[in-house]
């Protein structure tokens, strides 16, 4: 792999700057972000004096704990507009999720918004080792989706060039990856799993690939994946983390001369930790769930966002910036079997831990009379024979690691579910007939 380390002068001064100019920043700007929403948007007014504070109490940082928490519900109750902080006809772009269950979630920027959010997905961009001048090739979804966009606007950004294929038609990606020259690709990290079987199809080297740089996000992966993916490919693994409820892909990056763990922009987003049962901040370096404050948003304002990810914050390395870990998975997402709790990203370490098996898989969650059963389906690798070995060793390392046991189920080669956008790694069966 190419070494992609910054150089002396390519990173912005908030960077590399003292702990004490960072929190001077958010503090001054939480204030603003703070006022903005009281002042303009009912939601927030309501539930600041519901719960006795007013932005003026805001005197450190840590003054942000008496501060309520929004919900997911709260975007949804307010739908379309009422928790926008500026008059519709500002508002230059909205995104929306696909509202499966109950109401979309509908998110806006402004002219300025939409400029931070470029900004700061060209300052992950950088930091995964892309360069303006890079041939970057997006395959996270446009639309209503703030992947596509989002990476779209920040690549430009940064000065790159822009392949805008979005998701599906794999063959297509393949050859236009080759032959547009495409140095960094962006990505689930599911759907870059679909990439690479399609390079096996076609007979192409995936290390003799142009590609020096894969940005992955969206949804949660493993190390073990990043190890899978850097080796079929000869290419740096980063990952990015963003949601559009704080503004989209771009919140946080990880910087590829470390891969330790995504800087959070923290000029842009303030970070807290807590205890996802009684809602009380926790330490650095203790895990629990991930709650953003935006400090510069102006259309949509977020204030305490509970995000239901796992992780926990780390010092900064790379940058000066605290760092998150990799999510291991969400409050929302986790499976409780038999008294044991999982996560899919659990499944997928031991998954990856035998070669003889391909990296896809998905959880069957089903009940046979009283019992909860698990079931997990995968695909053997294609030059592998011994399928029951395989099914049994992966079958004892969830027994042994995780702590659950699980049917393990080979599927005929593609019988597993592909992804072309965020994978769905389990399937709820229990309460069928």
């Amino acid at each position: 792999m190419k070494d992609l380390s910054p150089k002396k002068g390519d990173l912005e001064p908030i960077e590399i700057a003292s702990r004490d100019e960072i929190s001077a920043l958010q503090l001054e700007r939480m204030k603003w972000s703070l006022k903005h929403a009281y002042d303009n948007v009912p939601h927030y007014k309501k539930s600041f004096d519901d719960a006795g504070v007013h932005p003026d109490d805001l005197k450190t940082l840590s003054d942000l704990a008496k501060f309520p928490f929004t919900m997911k519900q709260d975007l949804r109750d307010n739908y379309p507009f009422g928790l926008f902080a500026v008059p519709r006809n500002k508002i230059q772009r909205l995104h929306a999720s696909s509202g499966t269950t109950g109401q979309p979630t509908v998110v806006g920027y402004t002219e300025r918004d939409i400029d931070t959010w470029a900004t700061v997905v060209a300052r992950s961009l950088r930091a995964s080792g892309t360069r303006a001048g890079d041939v970057v090739h997006v395959a996270y979804g446009y639309g209503l989706f703030t992947g596509g966009l989002g990476a779209h606007y920040g690549a430009e950004k940064l000065g790159c060039t822009v392949v805008p294929i979005s998701g599906g038609m794999t063959q297509r990606q393949v050859q236009l990856i080759e032959d547009f020259g495409a140095s960094t690709i962006m990505v689930t990290p599911s759907y870059m799993l679909s990439i690479l079987d399609e390079y096996a199809r076609q007979g192409r080297d995936p290390r003799e690939s142009c590609l020096n740089v894969g940005v992955f996000g969206a949804e949660p992966w493993t190390n073990a994946m990043r190890a899978e993916i850097e080796q079929a490919f000869d290419m740096h693994a980063v990952d990015i983390y963003g949601l559009s409820e704080v503004m989209g892909p771009g919140v946080a990056s990880e910087c590829v001369e470390t891969k330790d763990g995504l800087h959070i922009w923290e000029d842009h987003f303030y970070p807290e930790i807590i205890n996802p049962e009684t809602g009380e901040v926790v330490e650095d370096g203790e895990m629990g769930e991930l709650v953003f404050t935006s400090l510069t948003k102006e259309a949509f304002p977020i204030i305490r966002y509970r995000t239901r990810d796992l992780t926990r914050l780390l010092p900064g390395t790379a940058r000066a910036m605290r760092r998150m870990e990799k999510i291991t998975g969400r409050t929302d997402d986790m499976i409780i079997l038999r008294g044991v709790n999982v996560f899919p990203t659990q499944i997928e370490e031991q998954l990856m831990a035998v070669p003889a098996l391909a990296p896809h898989f998905q959880i069957e969650l089903d009940r046979k009379g009283r019992m909860d059963r698990m079931t997990v389906h995968v695909e053997l690798a294609s030059n592998t024979s011994d399928g029951d070995q395989a099914a049994n060793m992966l079958a004892a390392k969830i027994k042994s690691n995780v702590g659950v046991s699980a049917r393990v189920v080979l599927a005929d080669a593609g019988g597993v579910a592909r992804s072309q956008g965020k994978a769905v790694r389990f399937v709820d069966n229990r309460n069928k007939s």
